[in-house]
């Protein structure tokens, strides 16, 4: 499976993936965003250029409870998080390449390097708190 659609029935794939210190790359956005829609095209590219990550599309209302009171205030919005660690969080714009060139720099940083990081500021802090995925799945 290239991209995983997220529903109740497969959160612990994300959650073994993440607890053995994998990387997700997830897409939040909403069923009836039309740039959410179009960027899919884009998402998928990525996957396909990146099959050893698991790539999730997450519908923030379909997946409400999990997602909690997590603000995505714009579509589409990436978060990259590799085991425990929240490597980025943020909208980004419809180009495939600058995701890409996102999800490479964030690669390129070792474990401990990218748990500096994210102490390193209070947006970075708040994405642990806040955007932690393997939290929020082990909670759910």
């Amino acid at each position: 499976m290239l991209i995983l659609t997220l529903n109740n029935d497969n959160h612990q794939e994300l959650a073994t993936t993440l607890a053995d210190d994998g990387w997700v790359v997830a897409c939040l956005c909403a069923a009836w965003c039309g740039s959410c829609r179009e960027y899919f095209t884009n998402f998928t590219a990525l996957a396909q250029r990146h099959p050893q990550l698991q790539f999730a599309w997450i519908d923030i209302e379909d997946q409400a409870e999990l997602i909690g009171d997590l603000d995505v205030d714009n579509f589409p919005t990436l978060l990259i998080q590799r085991g425990d660690v929240v490597t980025f969080l943020g909208p980004v714009e419809m180009d495939l390449h600058l995701a890409e060139r996102i999800l490479l720099a964030q690669m390129s940083k070792s474990a401990e390097e990218l748990r500096l990081e994210a102490q390193s500021s209070a947006e970075r802090r708040h994405w642990q708190l806040e955007g932690n995925l393997l939290r929020r799945l082990t909670d759910a």
